[in-house]
């Protein structure tokens, strides 16, 4: 009996998804548990997160539980992850600038983190926030002493933005106050205070947040500051 040649691309096609199969299997139970629950969100994202958000990319998966807020104002990129116990809050506080977050591709944003916008905050891609992050895209005043409405309760910044470069990290419980723009690939200790701006390349760290390295381009190194 003469077989029948399998075609060229459907032969390295079988070989593709054996491969994959194989991997899956050799997987721990927990990390195929793992990895079933990023396809279920991934799919929950591609079935009805698009239908939401402004726009919400391929591949990306959000956590339960988490806190969305006005996300017809949500940008998210391709392959984000955001793990459970985020606040992703945009909040219209003057219709002329409306708020925006924008969520570049490939980005990591772990368990509760805190990103709200009273006017825009920019993520780019590759960024990495760590747990317990906070993103402060907007203020409370508090010097009127005699304004009846809650501190906690009045909001400024519409005006505002909060910019973080490509393929920056940020470590575990820091803060990023209004206005601050980091430039590429800057790094953020844990539990730092950011309060102003730094450019590419840099290590920050303290409270208030200050530069401790600094990548020379010209020596191709880095420097202590």
């Amino acid at each position: 009996m003469q077989t029948v040649p399998i075609p060229q691309g459907l032969s390295t096609l079988r070989a593709i998804m054996l491969g994959k199969l194989q991997r899956i299997w050799s997987l721990s139970f927990y990390e195929k548990l793992n990895l079933a629950q990023l396809w279920y969100y991934r799919m929950k994202g591609k079935m009805f997160y698009r239908r939401v958000f402004k726009s919400f990319g391929k591949d990306s998966a959000i956590y339960p539980p988490t806190l969305i807020g006005n996300p017809q104002y949500i940008t998210i990129g391709d392959r984000v992850t955001i793990r459970n116990g985020v606040r992703l809050e945009a909040v219209m506080l003057d219709p002329k600038n409306p708020p925006e977050i924008r969520i570049g591709n490939n980005v990591n944003i772990e368990q509760d983190v805190h990103i709200v916008a009273v006017g825009k905050v920019h993520i780019h891609d590759d960024v990495s926030i760590t747990a317990r992050v906070c993103l402060l895209g907007g203020t409370h005043p508090f010097f009127d002493i005699h304004n009846p409405v809650k501190i906690g309760n009045r909001l400024d910044g519409a005006e505002s933005l909060l910019e973080i470069g490509e393929g920056s990290f940020l470590g575990v419980g820091c803060t990023l106050q209004m206005n601050v723009r980091l430039g590429k690939r800057v790094v953020v200790g844990s539990n730092s205070v950011v309060k102003k701006s730094f450019p590419d390349d840099c290590v920050v760290d303290g409270n208030p947040a200050a530069v401790v390295l600094q990548y020379n381009a010209e020596e191709g190194r880095w420097k202590r500051s």
